[in-house]
């Protein structure tokens, strides 16, 4: 499946910036060090960031030394906070999407069992913070080659709301 299928590819570039913040112990990183080392265009990039600061996910900070830093320890925020953020979120069924007058708000048999469904990927969602994902035993680690490589020089983990 691709993701671009089930979450905007706007919200997957703002995951993506996030995690690679909290995988340099939260920032501050500029726009281009971001845009490198999550693969997105920096100039898409930029507006990204722009709201997840005006969300309050992100601090930006102008002059040297300055950038995107994590507004809050990575344990939390929430993969759906980032979501939000973004303008995303995930589209629940509230009312038949065929439009049959009849059905109003009462969903068919169809349309509850794909909205329970979306309902259980937004909970988990709600669930998972930037710091899970960091913390994660899976073997591939988010924007890291096989060998656990980024391109980028001095990256720590902060573990410490774990």
């Amino acid at each position: 499946m691709r993701l671009d299928k089930l979450i905007p590819q706007t919200s997957e570039y703002a995951l993506r910036a996030v995690v690679h913040l909290a995988r340099i112990g939260g920032g501050p990183a500029v726009t281009d060090d971001i845009a490198e080392a999550t693969k997105v265009p920096a100039g898409y990039l930029a507006r990204v960031l722009r709201s997840l600061s005006k969300a309050g996910i992100l601090t930006a900070q102008r002059g040297t030394g300055g950038g995107f830093a994590l507004a809050k320890p990575a344990g939390k925020i929430t993969v759906w906070d980032v979501l939000e953020a973004s303008d995303a979120g995930i589209g629940r069924i509230e009312s038949c999407p065929l439009g049959i007058a009849g059905h109003g708000t009462s969903l068919c048999s169809l349309h509850a069992l794909l909205d329970k469904a979306i309902g259980e990927v937004e909970s988990l969602f709600r669930g998972a913070t930037i710091q899970d994902i960091l913390v994660s035993d899976r073997t591939s680690k988010p924007l890291c080659d096989p060998t656990g490589a980024t391109g980028t020089t001095g990256l720590t983990i902060d573990r410490s709301d774990a």
